[in-house]
């Protein structure tokens, strides 16, 4: 039980960090919650931290959201969300440790992409709609869109705080979104939410370095590291599924 907790209070620290700076995080922070809990129902432990994170970054940055970004990207997310969920109620634990597996790698080869090759068509309105809908099932199946709207979010040159906040608002709509869908497949127990309350510690003080984190950082500086550390995920993943 004791490793069990300081898994959570890490990932929850991560988790906290993440939201609250520089973003793109979720798909390191599943891995660590699956060496407790394989399998789907880690999904059910983040959410709930991952909804409480969304709403306090909404409300610390609430004049800075930028709605016209916003609005072109969800309706397909939420399409997005269906998808996943669909796809998520028909796999077993195995099959879903290697989807993750290849969802991270293919997320940091499009980062790489991306960073090599001018991303203007990032800043038109199909972007926006290819971006929401994949964005919504990998967040449905991984909870590891984060790059992706990172990504969406960085080319449209939003300021530090407006990126903080629209990305914040894009996650907080598509996490409530998932909620019934989760309830639905079963994933939320008595054991998933107990393991939420046990990251909540760890949740704070990731919030609060995040925060501070955030005033002294370009949200680009950090890409690396959180690539490098996605990647050792993905493999441990490939080795152990």
């Amino acid at each position: 039980m004791d490793a069990t907790v300081t898994i959570l209070l890490i990932a929850g620290l991560i988790t906290g960090f993440s939201k609250f700076s520089v973003g793109g995080m979720g798909m390191l922070v599943l891995p660590i919650i699956m060496i407790a809990f394989p399998g789907p129902e880690a999904l059910a432990v983040m959410l709930p931290l991952y909804v409480i994170t969304d709403i306090m970054a909404i409300y610390s940055y609430r004049e800075h959201i930028k709605w016209s970004v916003l609005l072109r990207l969800m309706p397909l997310a939420f399409l997005g969300v269906l998808i996943g969920a669909s796809v998520l109620s028909s796999i077993d634990a195995t099959q879903f440790m290697t989807i993750l597996g290849v969802m991270i790698l293919a997320m940091m080869a499009l980062g790489v992409y991306l960073d090599m090759k001018p991303a203007t068509f990032m800043q038109s309105p199909l972007a926006a709609y290819i971006m929401g809908f994949f964005g919504g099932t990998v967040s449905m199946l991984a909870n590891a869109a984060g790059p992706i709207y990172s990504l969406y979010f960085l080319e449209q040159k939003l300021s530090k705080e407006s990126y903080v906040s629209t990305r914040a608002w894009a996650f907080c709509l598509i996490n409530l979104s998932k909620l019934p869908m989760y309830l639905l497949l079963g994933l939320f127990t008595q054991e998933s939410l107990q393991a939420s309350i046990y990251a909540l510690p760890g949740l704070a003080i990731g919030i609060w370095i995040g925060y501070h984190f955030l005033k002294k950082v370009k949200p680009t500086h950090f890409k690396w590291v959180i690539r490098i550390l996605s990647a050792m995920a993905a493999f441990k993943l490939f080795v152990f599924s």
